[in-house]
């Protein structure tokens, strides 16, 4: 691909766009900014906090530790988060920083301070409203779309920013749309590696930092410890447990951020640390490891461009047979190898389903990331998946396409099932 290319540096933008850092469980960090925001523009604390939110969102939020306040789980606490110690300016790492004094006011603040939560439904997947009250004064700050999309801040009645909310448009970021894996191959094989050195490194170095301390310590199920203590420490098996260990502990109140992708930690983490392993199992060299992790993030935005930020699909699935493709890559594979390794890996696990961020997302990456070397390996002993198998079709497009459509318009009902199950205990 020409480096003059219009695609060609619009493929860098959304590396940039999407490969951002995160501190914590990206739905409850994106509550924590509102809240930060709404905060800061009424420039005093609260006496009253309203959070009104979409069902995807609250599956999101409700079981998972926020980090830097002391093992707070929930709604409340992600909004009281942001209140306390966010700042709103660090986006999605609003509440990095944050004091033992100001961990302890949040634990007293949401004791003393009202604060309602209700399920909206306005028609889109992530929306987030929170209202804040000091007698008479109130500020209202929304969040559509995707994590840091503020469309909406109001004070008393005058709206300080109003932006119209179209559906599920991205308004602002690159389109995705042009994104294809024929295209994907060709920038990752032809890219100049210093345009995407830094971001990719990174990625790497954050999502490692956070799977080391997950095999450290004592995070949720610890599926990562797990699989390496069951089946030992093969290549294999350190690629599903590293990605599984870091989210065993950014689901469980890990203060250390990650660099996500498509909105979510999880699959951030999947795309990476799998891809690493091989390519220092294989030794590759560093040109060749930058070029896969290129490969695997740039497919796993692809999928999820059809199926939205959120859906009942679960986006581990296509961040596990992203890093399946920077394997095949890895290990030799070709175009060919690789669109057979996504196709194979989607065919094997598109069946899970996301009910909400929590512990067992570390076992679903596990599954993921195992579909997606299992994927290469079919293709490599001459076995795949084809047209007619479900919902495989002709060609990988065609197949992607598939997914997005099962996951944005085919699962809608199941995660209305899934919230409602979930609100009716929450």
């Amino acid at each position: 691909m020409d480096y003059t290319n219009e695609k060609y540096n619009a493929y860098i933008q959304i590396l940039k766009e999407e490969l951002v850092p995160a501190m914590g469980c990206t739905e409850p960090i994106a509550l924590a900014y509102a809240a930060a925001k709404a905060r800061e523009v009424l420039e005093t604390l609260p006496d009253k906090v309203k959070i009104e939110a979409s069902g995807s969102i609250i599956k999101n939020v409700k079981s998972v530790i926020v980090p830097n306040t002391d093992h707070l789980k929930g709604i409340p606490a992600a909004a009281v988060a942001g209140i306390i110690a966010g700042k709103p300016e660090k986006e999605l790492q609003v509440i990095a920083q944050v004091s033992r004094t100001q961990a302890d006011q949040m634990h007293s603040y949401l004791k003393e301070t009202p604060v309602e939560v209700t399920h909206i439904d306005n028609g889109i997947t992530f929306d987030i409203i929170v209202t804040v009250y000091n007698q008479d004064d109130y500020v209202k700050v929304r969040i559509a779309n995707y994590h840091t999309n503020i469309v909406l801040i109001e004070k008393n009645g005058k709206a300080l920013l109003s932006r119209p909310v179209e559906g599920e448009n991205e308004d602002g970021l690159t389109n995705r749309d042009i994104l294809n894996m024929a295209d994907i191959w060709d920038f990752i094989t032809t890219m100049d590696i210093n345009d995407v050195k830094d971001i990719l490194k990174r990625q790497l170095e954050y999502n490692t930092a956070i799977a080391q301390e997950g095999l450290r310590g004592n995070y949720g199920a610890n599926i990562g410890k797990v699989l390496l203590a069951t089946y030992g420490e093969d290549v294999r098996t350190r690629a599903k447990a590293k990605a599984a260990a870091g989210s065993d502990a950014r689901m469980n109140g890990c203060e250390l951020p990650v660099i996500i992708n498509s909105g979510s930690g999880n699959q951030g983490i999947t795309c990476s640390l799998p891809v690493l392993e091989y390519a220092d199992e294989l030794n590759v060299g560093e040109e060749k490891m930058y070029r896969a992790l290129a490969l695997s993030n740039l497919t796993a935005i692809h999928q999820k461009t059809g199926i939205g930020r959120l859906s009942a699909y679960c986006g581990a699935v296509c961040a596990g047979a992203a890093a399946g493709a920077g394997i095949a890559y890895l290990c030799g594979g070709g175009y060919k190898e690789v669109i057979h390794t996504v196709v194979n890996a989607l065919a094997i696990v598109s069946g899970i389903v996301c009910d909400g961020a929590k512990a067992s997302c570390a076992a679903k990456i596990a599954s993921s990331v195992d579909a997606g070397i299992l994927g290469y390996n079919m293709y490599k002993q001459g076995q795949q998946f084809y047209a007619g198998d479900g919902i495989v079709t002709h060609g990988v497009e065609a197949t992607i396409h598939n997914i997005g459509r099962l996951g944005k318009e085919g699962m809608k009902e199941t995660n209305e099932e899934i919230i409602k199950m979930m609100v009716d205990k929450f």
